[in-house]
């Protein structure tokens, strides 16, 4: 069935879905098993993350055995040297995916995280952390180009959002992993078990095809066809075509067909110079520099102290363990509203709401805590009147605990992932792999900076200013992204490319929010029909 056919005069379509597949299980369940496999993959970055929350304080206060006993100057090179490297591993992402394919790729990316692991179970100088810490870093930033590239080329329109925002989910779920296996083990036995997951990704990877995209681009259409009836349910041939056709003319030169002759240098260069690139760099740009000054990245890596200093009412060591498990629910929250409600919607709220909740823990730090709750009562009286007072402090310190909260489970419901999930869709065909890996690189800058500045920043605006900063931030981002943000949500890659190249612009419509017409439908529209038409002057006896 011809796409043509099943379209409405706005361009999008109505039918089952673009190419004539049906929207069944069956056609999403391979799609679903090949980002699954991938996410393997990030469930194993996750724990390069999050395993220097259990390295830090063993090799602090080591155990009787321990060979390692790292310096305070040490232990701050343990915990930031992982971020330093991974942008440098973003800028070459591109360059390793596009010869080796997205999948080979994320199997060989696997071998720097094996060898970290074991670098970390044989330690027995501070050269060996370093060491390790270099290789997941620069593995993580090399994965982000095939990861994010062959989610978007291997997914049908209406999946696609949902099943990129798992990315986020497996990298919070692989820190928090680290959490659990830190409280039953120890340190090193934790690094061998984790290569347990470098393992099962590479072998699972197997099992997959590789993106039907990368196929065409490397003029393999026999494979790329054979790939698309794996991923659109294990269908025939003549199921594909179309789709296989529009993916092909993806790779045409601009005139007339496929390259003869590999680009030249100078002219891969002048892809990332069109419109078609800068617009959509921007864009994700500056969707990271929201992400990371909404306030999110730093209380992640500042929580006991900043829970520590507002006097949160539980322990603060809980406390963060309860933004861990937000941070994975409003994660999974967006990979289950995002195919319904569109990505702006939950940009808007998200992003809005983080603003709000900044703007009031601002103002909780800057006034109430000093002004509205005294910090320190002279009073001569009773032991029930001094827990009376207590009582009320803690009423209070409530506020604040509860907006940070929040601020972890909203952020995480849209302005965190939000350019994670446009990483994979928005640049065109000929730069997705190396705008992937340059953006990428972007945004683990902006999260160094967002780390890095935040102690200045509290000795120079307190932390009401530091907030209040956050806030303005967010609001900003509120106002841009109305203007710039299209819903790009269920449609077609192409569409994607037409519209950031200013060909065609995309409407702000949800592709699966469009009814599908049955044939009750039809009926009706038929009775209308003739009805109107039984009354126009042309036809009226009067």
């Amino acid at each position: 069935m011809s796409s043509r056919n099943n379209q409405s005069e706005d361009g999008v379509t109505n039918n089952n879905s673009q190419y004539g597949y049906r929207k069944d299980f069956r056609t999403a369940f391979p799609q679903l098993i090949a980002v699954s496999v991938k996410n393997l993959l990030l469930l194993g970055y996750g724990m390069t993350l999050g395993f220097p929350t259990i390295l830090i304080p063993a090799v602090e206060n080591p155990v009787e055995g321990e060979v390692l006993h790292l310096t305070n100057t040490e232990l701050s090179w343990i915990s930031s040297i992982n971020y330093i490297v991974v942008p440098f591993g973003c800028a070459i992402s591109g360059i390793v995916t596009s010869p080796l394919g997205r999948r080979k790729a994320m199997q060989v990316v696997n071998i720097p995280f094996f060898v970290a692991w074991l670098l970390f179970h044989y330690a027995s100088t501070t050269a060996y952390l370093y060491g390790a810490l270099i290789l997941t870093g620069l593995a993580g930033g090399v994965l982000e180009a095939p990861v994010l590239t062959y989610v978007a080329e291997i997914t049908q329109p209406h999946l696609r959002g949902a099943l990129t925002a798992t990315s986020s989910l497996c990298i919070i779920l692989g820190v928090f992993t680290q959490f659990l296996f830190g409280l039953f083990l120890y340190w090193r036995t934790v690094a061998l078990v984790n290569i347990v997951f470098t393992i099962l990704a590479v072998v699972a990877l197997c099992f997959v095809p590789e993106s039907p995209h990368w196929l065409v681009s490397k003029k393999r259409h026999n494979d790329a066809q054979k790939s698309l009836q794996w991923l659109r349910g294990w269908t025939n041939a003549s199921a594909v075509e179309e789709e296989l056709k529009d993916i092909q003319n993806l790779y045409k030169r601009k005139k007339v067909e496929l390259q003869d002759e590999e680009e030249s240098f100078t002219e891969k260069i002048t892809h990332y110079l069109e419109r078609s690139f800068y617009v959509p760099f921007a864009l994700i740009s500056f969707s990271f520099f929201v992400g990371h000054f909404s306030g999110m990245t730093t209380l992640q890596t500042f929580a006991v102290s900043i829970f520590q200093r507002l006097q949160a009412p539980i322990d603060k060591y809980y406390a963060t363990l309860i933004i861990g498990i937000l941070q994975i629910l409003g994660t999974a929250v967006c990979v289950l509203l995002v195919h319904y409600t569109g990505k702006r919607p939950l940009t808007f709220f998200s992003t809005g709401g983080a603003a709000v909740c900044c703007y009031f823990v601002a103002a909780y730090d800057g006034y109430l805590k000093y002004d509205g709750v005294p910090q320190t009562t002279e009073i001569n009286a009773t032991t029930a009147t001094d827990s009376f007072i207590d009582d009320m402090g803690n009423s209070y310190s409530w506020i604040p605990t509860t907006l940070l909260m929040l601020l972890a489970l909203l952020t995480h419901t849209g302005i965190r992932l939000l350019p994670w999930i446009l990483i994979g869709e928005i640049f065109s065909a000929k730069t997705r792999s190396g705008g992937a890996g340059l953006a990428s690189a972007v945004g683990y800058i902006f999260g160094f900076f967002a780390n890095k500045l935040y102690i200045d920043m509290v000795e120079r605006l307190d932390l009401w200013g530091t907030y209040g900063l956050y806030g303005i931030v967010c609001t900003l981002g509120c106002i841009i992204f109305y203007f710039t943000l299209p819903e790009t949500e269920g449609k077609k890659l192409s569409d994607i490319e037409n519209h950031f190249a200013g060909v065609k612009r995309l409407t702000n419509t949800v592709y699966r929010s469009k009814k599908i017409p049955n044939q009750e439908d039809a009926k009706m529209r038929d009775l209308k029909g003739a009805v109107n038409s039984a009354f126009e002057p042309e036809n009226s006896q009067l």
